[in-house]
């Protein structure tokens, strides 16, 4: 891999740590990356199916999922997985992505992984091909390409290190905040950077200076590297003998931090859990040396390492090795940002004409566009365009349950509301009001239990049993009037279009063979209206290519009751209508159908 990061690659970020994807999403949109770095968010907490972030002025919705299986499987695209869970969880979530596969690198934030689960990981990615970048680390960075979380800072600080654009140095180093340190330093004093990784400040790192170093030599990209160790380990060794045996022909500056700590009697340990001395290899002045005698560009001191970078570079520049630089023109991000308070993903109506799901009014409203009132269903309910046969049974199922007559508890009190001399719409809304688990539900609810029974292949007595034990009347099963002898046109009606139209009915044929068994103990107890609507729905859906998850997801939305919603809609007006035209007047309910059961209440 020459190019660590391309600006095409995407990640899963795993944990809404917002304010880090915040700075990634304000640095694509300054490069004016065409998608945002940050394809999928791992919450496994988290309640929603997605979250805001600002894209420039504007707001995108970044997806997220409980876990990292989900995320990969929904984005296989995002080969680079951004690990910031806490120490505790850091192994596990890593080991997990390298034993599912298809990532190319991981950043592993956490600082305090126990070293032996550390070498353990460390070794498997090693195993895999799969570079990890940490533990303890800010991250890495391809300038106008890809950048990791908070590296570089505010953009602000991006801009004025050139981190913007690709530069000609490769960097790395262990510490994080040196990193941003240097990244200003070799702006100031050549012209950038072309990648950068910080290796991370733990004892055990799954990448270290050579592996970076090695795809640096390889990157055109990069002219001339600079590499700050530091004191502790023996890392900074395995670049001197790349440079004595010729893997790397590059030009390399390298300074270790720590020098000071000749100064002291005792041994010290700086910031970092691997900067300590061990042996006297391990100290910075005896690495420096090493280094210096190799033929690396070794500065005097740290405050010397600026010069140096200069020297080198101006060299470059000077055999001609590196060229000019054209800066690129860049977005600003605002200031000022106002999150948006609704988020509509069906209709558009800005511009001059309003949309549905991408298609101008104008181009579904007239007979002439061939859409009918259920393509305009499909495509703003589901946001999606149904084949002909699903949109006629959509159709269907409006037209089956319009109305039932004035006797039902939704007609009933649709037309005393009108009586009472309410408008069109209180009388509707009291109509609709009563639509709930007794009126309309059972829509649903044969969904459910249909399909949970169909899913667990249970046999039509156990399908009984288990609603016994449920305590719940098995929904879509039960008529008042019709049997077997009489049965429901309505049902025969839609059973027969299914059966002609759709491409199969597993569910449909499932519950008739419940039936079957409902019927033998009480004629009535046959498959009703409702019932087939629900179930034939999930047959409909699961032709469509929908999976279970999305299924279940539209019967616990109250998809399916929307449906009786609608359709009865139509009965309800024409009955407040019918009320209106007769003009007649305020009903008030006989004595004689009321049983009347008052005693003198109590006195206390």
């Amino acid at each position: 891999m020459a190019q660590l990061y391309t600006k095409d690659t995407q990640a899963i970020f795993w944990n809404n740590n917002k304010s880090a994807i915040q700075r990634m999403l304000d640095y694509d949109y300054t490069i004016k990356r065409e998608k945002p770095s940050v394809a999928a968010i791992v919450a496994p907490t988290g309640s929603g199916k997605f979250d805001k972030f600002f894209w420039g002025p504007e707001e995108i919705m970044i997806p997220t999922y409980k876990t990292t299986k989900e995320a990969k499987a929904a984005q296989p695209q995002a080969d680079v997985l951004l690990n910031f869970a806490s120490f505790r969880t850091a192994y596990d979530v890593t080991m997990e992505a390298l034993e599912m596969g298809g990532f190319s690198s991981i950043m592993v934030t956490a600082e305090g992984i126990p070293e032996r689960l550390a070498r353990k990981m460390n070794q498997a990615a090693r195993d895999k091909d799969v570079i990890v970048i940490g533990p303890a680390t800010v991250g890495g960075i391809s300038p106008g390409a890809f950048k990791i979380a908070n590296v570089g800072g505010t953009i602000e600080n991006i801009v004025n290190s050139k981190l913007h654009r690709c530069g000609s140095c490769g960097l790395v180093t262990r510490s994080g905040g040196l990193f941003n340190e240097l990244s200003n330093i070799i702006s100031i004093n050549a012209d950038g950077i072309a990648e950068g990784v910080a290796i991370g400040g733990d004892r055990f790192v799954g990448s270290v200076f050579i592996d970076n170093m090695l795809r640096m030599e390889s990157n055109p990209d990069v002219k001339y590297m600079v590499l700050l160790g530091e004191v502790g380990g023996t890392e900074e060794y395995k670049i001197i003998e790349a440079v004595k045996s010729g893997q790397i022909t590059k030009p390399v500056i390298a300074w270790c931090i720590g020098t000071i700590a000749k100064h002291f009697s005792t041994g010290v340990q700086f910031g970092h859990a691997g900067a300590s001395a061990n042996a006297d290899a391990e100290t910075a002045a005896a690495k420096n040396k090493a280094m210096a005698e190799a033929g690396i560009y070794v500065p005097n001191s740290f405050n010397d390492l600026p010069n140096k970078i200069a020297e080198v570079y101006n060299d470059l520049k000077a055999k001609g090795t590196i060229g000019e630089i054209e800066e690129p023109e860049l977005n600003v991000v605002p200031k000022v940002r106002k999150p948006k308070q609704f988020i509509c993903t069906i209709s558009d109506d800005r511009g001059e004409e309003a949309h549905y799901c991408g298609h101008p009014i104008s181009s579904v409203a007239t007979p002439d566009t061939g859409f009918t009132i259920g393509d305009v269903m499909s495509i703003l309910w589901f946001k999606k365009r149904y084949p002909r046969w699903a949109v006629d049974f959509l159709e269907t199922v409006l037209k089956t349950v319009a109305d039932h007559g004035p006797a039902v508890s939704g007609a009933h009190n649709a037309k005393v509301t009108a009586r009472a001399g309410k408008d069109v719409i209180s009388s509707l809304i009291a109509g609709l009001l009563t639509i709930g688990p007794r009126f309309g539900g059972a829509i649903d609810g044969a969904a459910k239990y249909f399909k949970y029974a169909g899913d667990n292949e249970l046999t039509p007595a156990e399908f009984l049993g288990y609603m016994k034990k449920q305590g719940v009347p098995i929904p879509g099963i039960g008529h008042r009037i019709k049997s077997l002898k009489n049965p429901d046109k309505r049902v025969e009606g839609l059973k027969e279009f299914a059966k002609a139209n759709f491409p199969s009915t597993p569910l449909l044929d499932y519950a008739l063979t419940v039936e079957q068994l409902t019927t033998s103990k009480k004629e009535n107890l046959i498959l009703n209206v409702d019932g087939t609507i629900g179930i034939l729905m999930v047959d409909m859906w699961r032709a469509l290519g929908y999976d279970d998850d999305e299924i279940e997801m539209f019967i616990e939305a109250g998809a399916l009751n929307a449906f009786f919603i609608l359709g009865r809609s139509i009965g309800f007006i024409g009955h407040i209508l019918d009320e209106k035209r007769l003009s007649m007047p305020m009903y008030r309910h006989p004595w004689d159908d009321i049983l009347y059961d008052v005693d003198k209440a109590e006195e206390l």
